[in-house]
């Protein structure tokens, strides 16, 4: 039967098939642009360069936010769920996502399908903001509680 620890082990596993997935691009990112640019019917002559500009600098955000979910993921698994680690973690996400939507925003200078990345990520980096927000708010209240006699 599914329960909430078959979840969280579920959730666990894909944040470590997309770190790996996360790997295979920084390995293979000559490769994917050189294809993807064969591949593409725009005029993207000379933006090799850039492409790999985007997914490197990209990899950064992206390697922060994995390893923030997979601990937040940790902690919740043995029921450290309101605590101060896990709103940190979730800010980080959050600026992770940011940053994510900032490299994209300026890839849109030779890329403009770039934008909807863009878009997505500031749009995540906003979720995960306010569900920070929520849990800070949580642990303050959390944290009033138990030290209340």
């Amino acid at each position: 039967m599914w329960n909430g620890k078959k979840s969280i082990s579920l959730s666990k596993l894909c944040v470590l098939v997309f770190m790996a997935m996360l790997i295979a691009t920084a390995l293979l990112a000559p490769w994917i642009v050189q294809r993807f640019l064969i591949f593409s019917r725009a005029d993207l002559v000379g933006t090799e360069a850039f492409f790999l500009t985007t997914i490197y600098s990209g990899s950064v955000p992206a390697v922060v936010l994995l390893f923030c979910l997979y601990r937040l993921l940790y902690r919740i698994e043995i029921e450290q769920i309101f605590i101060t680690a896990n709103v940190e973690c979730l800010r980080y996400i959050s600026w992770s996502c940011f940053a994510g939507s900032v490299i994209s925003l300026v890839s849109v200078s030779y890329y403009f399908p770039w934008i909807f990345v863009a878009v997505a990520a500031a749009f995540m980096g906003l979720i995960v903001r306010v569900v920070k927000n929520i849990i800070a708010q949580a642990v303050e209240l959390k944290n009033e509680s138990d030290f209340t006699v």
